[in-house]
C-alpha cells in the first residue's frame, strides 16, 4: 500500500487549503484512514480520522474548522483546512491502518505517508 499526500503550501492566517491522500495498492475493506501532524520540536498528533462507513472524528483543535471525507471508489482521503491558524503549522502525514484476518484472528497494519507541509504565516 502507498499512500501520496498533496496540497500542502503556505498561507497567510485565516485562510484554507485542502489536502488529498491518494491510496494505492492493496487496499482492504473496513480500513480506518486519518490525517496527523507534527509541528516542529513536537510530538506527531492525530487530527482526525475516518472509517469506510463511519463519521470522521476529530482533535479538539480542528473541530469546527476542518472537514475529513473520502471517496471510497478513488480510496483518496480529504482535509478541507480552513480558518487556518500559525498553530495549524505542521508536516501532515496519511495515515491508513487496515484489518488482515489470518487463522489466530485479525491483524491491523499500519501505513504512512511521507508528508506535505503546511505553513500558516501571521
Amino acid at each position: 500500500v502507498q499512500l501520496v499526500e498533496s496540497g500542502g503550501g503556505s498561507v497567510q492566517r485565516g485562510g484554507s487549503l485542502r489536502l488529498t491522500c491518494a491510496a494505492s495498492g492493496r487496499i482492504l475493506s473496513d480500513n480506518v484512514m486519518a490525517w496527523y501532524r507534527q509541528a516542529p520540536g513536537r510530538q506527531r498528533e492525530l487530527v482526525g480520522s475516518i472509517s469506510e462507513t463511519g463519521s470522521p472524528n476529530y482533535a479538539e483543535s480542528v473541530k469546527d474548522r476542518f472537514i475529513l471525507s473520502r471517496d471510497n471508489t478513488k480510496n483518496t482521503m480529504y482535509l478541507q483546512m480552513n480558518s487556518l491558524k500559525p498553530d495549524d503549522t505542521a508536516v501532515y502525514y496519511c495515515y491508513l491502518k487496515q484489518p488482515v484476518r489470518i487463522i489466530e484472528g485479525t491483524n491491523w497494519v499500519d501505513y504512512w505517508g511521507k508528508g506535505t507541509l503546511v505553513t500558516v504565516s501571521s
